[in-house]
């Protein structure tokens, strides 16, 4: 695990410079982080503390509070299901639970062979086309399991 330490400690002194001269940088340096390797593993926490000289325990207050930063991987495949008012007018309450079947996991929860998270959002925008969810960060309108499956199996070959 050396190897592999040295390796994030230089990843984030180099985006730590990116951003040091910059107001408030921690946001911007954990979003650039999470960009580049998918999440914040737990070892980022304190190598960040440690650049900005801010405790570990103000590093994870970040990283926990904000809902984007994840602390593990996402699937390969990641839906996010609008749970708004306006989608859940038109089913996507039950979109969510069919997915939960259909995939065996639950919302905010990546499927055991890390092909699929599923997880949920708070409006996307597509009001009028709901229920709507994003999939790999393009959205997607008038959905149901059925063709949520099919873009989801299209998105991971």
């Amino acid at each position: 695990m050396g190897d592999t330490t040295g390796q994030l400690a230089e990843l984030v002194s180099t985006v730590a410079d990116k951003h040091r001269d910059e107001r408030g940088p921690l946001l911007p340096i954990l979003h650039d982080i999470q960009h580049l390797l998918g999440y914040i593993a737990p070892e980022i926490v304190g190598l960040v503390a440690a650049e900005l000289n801010l405790s570990r325990a103000d590093v994870h207050g970040v990283v926990s509070f904000y809902k984007d930063f994840r602390a593990e991987p996402v699937g390969r495949v990641c839906v996010q299901v609008c749970r708004a008012e306006a989608c859940r007018s038109v089913g996507s309450e039950t979109l969510a639970g069919e997915l939960e079947q259909w995939l065996g996991t639950k919302t905010g929860q990546t499927t055991p062979d890390g092909r699929v998270t599923l997880d949920q959002v708070f409006c996307v925008g597509n009001c009028a086309l709901g229920p709507s969810a994003l999939i790999n960060g393009q959205v997607y309108g008038r959905l149901d399991r059925d063709r949520v499956a099919e873009i989801v199996l299209a998105e991971d070959e």
